[in-house]
């Protein structure tokens, strides 16, 4: 090669020919996302007549995104947002730094002594229903499980606690 072109460029890519993965795929599927962020991998192979697989590889290597999970955090009116910065900035003005060493941090939690369970972490694979419970595919649940309630305290000096 090196003694025909006078290179070590090749002049076409050795492999298989991207057949899906073109620029125009990459783009229908960016501008689909521009319209509506949230849609599954699933839907948009279905639209744009390709695999699962190929959108995943568009979305992670030629696009650069990542799918994130929805994070809960508290519904807060501004009401309420303008008492959090109000008390925040008086505690500032009217505490010295020796004071708030004496402030005492506390809070409780209810837990359930049957523990936690999310049924995405645990699937069992099988041909149908019956036999996938035959195999472990039921979690049966307490309907008043027995619970602790648990108390904490934290200041400068020492962490104490309330078990029971």
């Amino acid at each position: 090669m090196i003694f025909e072109t006078g290179s070590i460029e090749l002049s076409t890519s050795p492999g298989r020919p991207r057949i899906i993965r073109r620029k125009n795929t990459i783009q229908k599927v960016k501008n689909r996302l521009k319209r509506k962020k949230r849609v599954s991998t699933r839907k948009l192979a279905s639209e744009l007549k390709i695999s699962r697989r190929s959108v995943q590889r568009i979305l992670k290597n030629d696009l650069g995104l990542t799918s994130y999970k929805k994070r809960i955090e508290p519904l807060l009116t501004d009401t309420q947002k303008a008492k959090r910065i109000t008390s925040a900035n008086w505690v500032r003005h009217n505490f010295s730094n020796e004071q708030s060493l004496r402030i005492l941090f506390s809070d409780e939690k209810m837990f359930d002594l049957n523990g936690m369970y999310n049924c995405q972490n645990d699937q069992v694979w099988a041909v149908n229903r019956a036999e996938a419970d035959k195999n472990g595919g039921v979690k049966q649940k307490q309907q008043f499980p027995q619970k602790v309630m648990v108390w904490l305290g934290v200041c400068s000096e020492d962490s104490f606690g309330y078990f029971g």
